[in-house]
Formats: C-alpha cells, sequence, structure tokens
C-alpha cells in the first residue's frame, strides 16, 4: 500500500509497498561472518502492529486542531490521521479525540508561550482483549472539560477501559510527565504474553509489538534451554516479562532493575500470576553481580540501545553462567558486546533476528552464548 505520509514524519524508513526484510539478515552476517544467523523471522501481516501510540496536538496554518508525528529531527507536526503501521483501533481513538477536542474548544499546548492544555496523547491496546487504556498529557494542571471529553470518547469508543491524566509541564521531548490521575477506570489495562497476563500503566514499559514480543521471548526461552534445577538472573529485567515467562520453566529467576517504577510493576505482576519462584531486586546490576555470591546457571540479558559496559561483561562472565542469552534492539552494540564475551570464554550458537518493527531499520536479535568447557 502508499502510506501518503512517507518521507513526511520519518517513522519509517521503507516504502509500505513492498514488505522484505531479508537485508536486516545481512546486516547481522556482516557482524558474524563466521557463523550461523537465521533468517530473519518475518510478519506475516506487516501492518498496524503497534499497540502503542503516542501523538502530539498543534494547529494548522489555519488554526485547526490536528494531530500527529514530528517530523523526523524537528518541530515540524505532520498530521496523521490513519498510520498503516499503527493499531486500527488506536488511529480510531486518536481521530474521535482530535475531533471532539475541537469542538470542545480544547486549545493544544504550546510549549513556547505557555499556552494551552492538550499536548500529546497516548493509546495502548491490549492484543489478548482488545481493552484501551487512553492518557491524556496536560501541559497545565488541569484539562479542561476532561470529564465530557472522556464521557464523549468512551461513547465512541466502548473498549476504553482506562483514562489517565498525565501532567507534563516541563520543556522536554519526554512525552510524559511524572504526575497523574485516573479520570475513568483502574489506570490500567492487562495483556497476555507466552501464557502470562501482565497489568500495563502508563509508565509501564511493554513492547509496542506484541505479535513478535512474544515470538521474541518465546525463542529467548526456548535457546535458554531451562530445566527445573537452573537458577536464573535476569539482568536489566525492566517490567519482569521475561523473568515470569522463564519462571515456568526454571527452579527459581531473579530480575534486577535499576528502576523503582518498573520493579514495582514487575512484583505486581509476578503476585497477579500466583508466581513464587522469582523475586525482583532494585539496584544497580553491575553493582549486583560484584556483590552477589550466588552461583546462576543461564543469564537473560536485555539491555537498552546502548548494550553493556565492558566491566559489566565481565562481571557477568565471572558468575560462570553456563549459558547467555542476549536479547539486543541495536545490531551495532549486540555485535560488540558479544565479541567481548567471546574473549572471555563464551562461544556463540545461534543469532535469531526477529522483524520487530517493519518498515524500519531496526532489527531485534536473540544471541545464544554458551560457556566453553
Amino acid at each position: 500500500m502508499k502510506c501518503p505520509y512517507y518521507k513526511q514524519c520519518g517513522s519509517c524508513q521503507y516504502a509500505l509497498d513492498s514488505y522484505d526484510p531479508a537485508e536486516k539478515t545481512a546486516q547481522l552476517t556482516k557482524g558474524f561472518p563466521r557463523r550461523t544467523v537465521e533468517m530473519i523471522h518475518a510478519m506475516d501481516d506487516p501492518l498496524h502492529y503497534r499497540h502503542k501510540v503516542y501523538a502530539t496536538f498543534g494547529k494548522d496554518r489555519k488554526g485547526n486542531l490536528i494531530s500527529g508525528l514530528y517530523k523526523e529531527k524537528s518541530h515540524t507536526l505532520v498530521r496523521i490521521e490513519d498510520c498503516a503501521i499503527q493499531n486500527e483501533e488506536a488511529n480510531a481513538v486518536l481521530r474521535t479525540l482530535t475531533k471532539t477536542a475541537a469542538e470542545m474548544h480544547i486549545e493544544p499546548y504550546d510549549a513556547d508561550r505557555r499556552t494551552g492544555s492538550l499536548r500529546h496523547a497516548y493509546v495502548r491496546v491490549s492484543h489478548y482483549n482488545s481493552d484501551i487504556l487512553l492518557v491524556l498529557v496536560s501541559g497545565s494542571d488541569v484539562l479542561p472539560g476532561s470529564r465530557e471529553l472522556v464521557k464523549r470518547l468512551r461513547s465512541a469508543h466502548p473498549a476504553i477501559r482506562s483514562v489517565v491524566l498525565n501532567i507534563n509541564k516541563r520543556r522536554t521531548s519526554v512525552v510524559l510527565g511524572d504526575k497523574e490521575h485516573i479520570l475513568f477506570g483502574p489506570g490500567y489495562i492487562t495483556d497476555r504474553l507466552c501464557g502470562i497476563d501482565f497489568r500495563i500503566s502508563p509508565q509501564s514499559f511493554f513492547q509496542v509489538n506484541p505479535v513478535m514480543t512474544e515470538y521474541l521471548y518465546d525463542t529467548a526461552v526456548r535457546l535458554a534451554d531451562l530445566k527445573p534445577e537452573d537458577n536464573v538472573l535476569d539482568a536489566c529485567c525492566g517490567t519482569g516479562t521475561i523473568t515470569l515467562i522463564a519462571s515456568k520453566h526454571a527452579g527459581h529467576c531473579t530480575g534486577v532493575e535499576i528502576n523503582p517504577a518498573a520493579v514495582q510493576d514487575a512484583r505486581t505482576n509476578a503476585k497477579f500470576n500466583h508466581i513464587s519462584n522469582v523475586d525482583f531486586r532494585c539496584a544497580d546490576v553491575e553493582e549486583f553481580m560484584n556483590k552477589n555470591r550466588q552461583k546462576y546457571s543461564v543469564l537473560f540479558l536485555d539491555p537498552p540501545r546502548s548494550g553493556v559496559s565492558a566491566s559489566f561483561i565481565r562481571a557477568s562472565a565471572a558468575m560462570s553462567p553456563k549459558r547467555i542469552v542476549y536479547v539486543s534492539c541495536n545490531p551495532e552494540t549486540l555485535i560488540r558486546d558479544v565479541h567481548q564475551y567471546e574473549h572471555l570464554g563464551y562461544r556463540v550458537n545461534k543469532v535469531c533476528p526477529a522483524d520487530m518493527f517493519p518498515f524500519t531499520s531496526h532489527v531485534e536479535t536473540v544471541v545464544l552464548l554458551s560457556r566453553n568447557t
């Protein structure tokens, strides 16, 4: 299909009229010249895969309220009404929100003049039950007419189960602020991944593509070849997704994460699923590994795009896990880090890429390393 916004918003690097992610496999093969890199796992339907959607509000040249995304590397707002990679119901909610806010004369937030209120919207759609979490981001302490706005939105979209007002008055490109209160519902929705239920609140980290996320984590756990006697460490565990999924196959799993809110989400999801063979620690992972005397047979590692430091790699290798499963969203730092593990006595067994973000240059990869004996 043809995308009317292609090369305007900058979200997609490849045109939507063809889908062939094979070159992402080639990108990884360059970094692992002596290894067998599996062909990338592609999506059966690469459209409307984003179940987490953000929009920014502004005005066009005629003064009409619009919503969309900033053009790449600019502050130019591109009006987007029907994005082909975003969930269709999320697109519909944003259209209704923009239309209704305009009818109610709710002004968009102007960061330069510090006027208006409606700054961003964040829509999360559960792949499991289609429930919707809507977060309205205001640049002021209040959002005028919020009760009536929520009433109209829920009338048009009954699947909206929670609406949260988030306050963000800072001069920043970060969408969400720290202060929020619930306008409707419990403040979260539930999604299911690999048989585990996860509560998703506005600040929770949860992957945007549920179909490929399930494949990615299934692959990670399968490659780990977990046994009931395995003691597992999930470094950089975030909200505990891999930790909880792995717990179904291992004896015990420990997740370590420096973000307190993420750790709280992980503990909540463990209780929600009645999982008792896990524990979550709020700590710097490298410090935890250096101080901890416990041995782990399997290490899961899912770091940010920047990867991990050389000292982190040394600390993790010093624990002598038999298997390391490295999940990465950045081939460049992945290749760098894996080569350092090879110098410390590990070998690469498998490299499994997944097309988490079709029509973009991004690729997710799972690498299995095992300790040389």
